[in-house]
């Protein structure tokens, strides 16, 4: 898969930096170790957060301000990472949906970065390029409906939008029979280690909870903004 970032958004986020994560997967309904690790998380960050300081996590924070420069509002648009924080925080508990959704969640929620994962079947075409979302383009988030994306980045296949940082596609949704997995972290804070990082740590849970018997995991880096992966 080619992951290109389009000039548009190298214009309003010249540091951004992404990596991606590919891997041959078994989902399950649920994992009780999964989610004792995501409790856990639960209970630190309520220790130290709250719903206003949450929009200072530097991942978070720049996510936001490449929303307000692409024309967004991110409070009525939140970036997922938010969504996720903000309801822990609420006192609401997390959505259980699977294992590959639940733990995606996990690892966008504990360094912030607005994680997209897909069914890598499900995308047509071999080549993934950021953009910006149009007026009157189709897109249907994730339990949402037809979603309003002018001004929202946008991971475009050749068939139309299949990411943003608010919600990800129906289209190429992960579900149970997922076997192909690509998840993309997108990095508008220009931090590469803490890019790279997150994504080590996807490959992780991958291996603990989601791992097919013989299958592969590759991590695929990108240097910056304007560049292809």
């Amino acid at each position: 898969m080619k992951i290109i970032v389009s000039e548009k958004i190298a214009q309003v986020c010249p540091n951004f930096v992404g990596a991606a994560v590919e891997a041959e997967v078994k989902n399950s309904l649920h994992s009780d170790e999964l989610w004792n690790e995501i409790k856990t998380v639960e209970e630190e960050f309520r220790s130290r957060l709250t719903t206003e300081s949450l929009k200072e996590i530097p991942s978070i924070a720049a996510t936001r301000a490449i929303y307000k420069r692409c024309g967004k509002d991110p409070s009525r648009y939140r970036p997922a990472s938010e969504q996720l924080i903000r309801r822990m925080l609420q006192g609401k508990e997390l959505y259980q949906i699977d294992t590959l959704v639940d733990l995606v969640n996990l690892a966008s929620i504990v360094y912030g970065y607005s994680i997209g994962g897909f069914d890598a079947s499900m995308i047509v075409g071999d080549t993934l390029t950021l953009g910006i979302g149009k007026a009157n383009e189709p897109y249907e988030g994730i339990g949402r409906g037809m979603l309003n994306i002018e001004g929202l980045p946008v991971y475009r296949d050749e068939k139309g939008g299949v990411g943003t940082p608010t919600s990800d596609n129906e289209r190429t949704k992960m579900t149970i029979e997922t076997t192909h997995l690509l998840v993309l972290i997108n990095g508008y804070d220009g931090n590469q280690q803490r890019v790279e990082a997150n994504a080590r740590y996807i490959q992780e849970l991958l291996k603990k909870y989601a791992f097919s018997d013989g299958g592969k995991i590759h991590l695929y880096k990108s240097k910056n903004a304007n560049s292809e992966t």
